[in-house]
């Protein structure tokens, strides 16, 4: 990396600036005259007129959002997940309003904060939101957050607003063919299974700003900001494999119960609740330990071998574990 670093610098197309004795790169005019000339579509909304995006301030809190963006970037690429403008439906485009097409989400595609500001005025509604995205699937819609190595201080009417405007533009407007009412989960990227820990925790040691947990989003995965979380994004992203995945972890368990008094994907021979963990749902986790407790019963959780000593360590007692080995499923699954 510092040898493609030090190239472009030597070609005139990237330059070093300092600023809150912070170094940063940025594209000289040279670099962007050759991306609008090379991909027009791809980059004249970020390039071109006096845009946030060409004329980027340097404030330690903004740059720390753009490093934040920057890494869920790479993830969803690395995932597979569309992330250019030409290469995705037009979903956020204010012209889908006034000239209706028929969309649809058939390849995963994230579109970050900017792209979603497109639409307009609505927008206004949820200012101070910290969401950097939203990544659209077949079946799913994740509005997408990245803590980092820090935990997100949330603006919780800000995030519910945001849940209900997303749910509005995308399951009864624009894809409102494809898209469940229930469609709308969240997704959670963090530095590391650390992060994962203390976001399971935060409920317990009493502090009141736990918006992942307290059953905004049906659904809120968490996702590591490296390879782990590339494979996690591409079962969450694949509706098809992980139901595969999902057919063999089932095999030798009785069938899920909805009206059993706790989460659960089936029970084992036993009769023990058994849980799919491997997509990190943290409040389904937290609900599936709190009620083993509450009705002194022993279940199983199933994960991948990168999640098991942040599990275990927060299921303390009644829990034990079946590994997924993460490489075996590459393997099978993803080559």
């Amino acid at each position: 990396m510092e040898n493609v670093v030090k190239d472009l610098k030597r070609e005139g197309l990237l330059r070093t600036y300092y600023k809150d004795k912070l170094r940063g790169y940025r594209p000289t005019s040279k670099a962007k005259a050759l991306l609008l000339a090379t991909y027009p579509n791809r980059f004249a909304f970020f390039l071109t007129g006096n845009s946030e995006t060409n004329r980027p301030k340097s404030e330690i809190t903004r740059r720390r959002r753009l490093h934040r963006m920057a890494e869920c970037l790479v993830t969803m690429q690395q995932a597979g997940v569309l992330i250019f403008r030409d290469e995705k439906p037009e979903v956020f485009y204010p012209e889908v309003n006034s000239h209706p097409v028929n969309l649809r989400i058939d390849t995963p595609a994230f579109y970050n904060s900017r792209e979603i500001k497109e639409i307009g005025t609505e927008l206004v509604k949820i200012r101070g939101a910290r969401m950097v995205g939203v990544l659209l699937t077949r079946g799913n819609a994740f509005v997408i957050y990245n803590t980092g190595s820090a935990k997100c201080r949330w603006e919780y009417k800000s995030e519910m607003r945001t849940k209900a405007l997303m749910k509005t533009i995308l399951c009864q407007q624009r894809l409102a063919g494809q898209y469940a009412p229930n469609a709308v989960q969240g997704i959670l990227m963090g530095e590391d299974m650390k992060m994962a820990y203390e976001l399971l925790t935060t409920q317990e040691i009493g502090q009141r700003n736990y918006f992942v947990l307290d059953g905004n989003y049906d659904s809120f995965h968490y996702i590591p900001n490296n390879h782990d979380g590339e494979v996690m994004l591409k079962i969450l992203c694949d509706g098809i494999r992980s139901a595969e995945l999902r057919s063999i972890l089932s095999e030798n368990l009785s069938p899920h119960k909805d009206g059993s008094h706790i989460e659960n994907d089936g029970f084992d021979h036993y009769g023990r609740p058994v849980l799919f963990a491997h997509t990190l749902d943290l409040p389904r986790i937290a609900r599936f330990y709190q009620a083993l407790q509450l009705q002194e019963r022993s279940g199983t959780i199933i994960c991948f071998d990168f999640q098991a000593d942040m599990l275990k360590r927060y299921c303390k007692a009644r829990t034990s574990f079946e590994i997924i080995n993460l490489q075996k499923y590459e393997g099978r699954f993803h080559n």
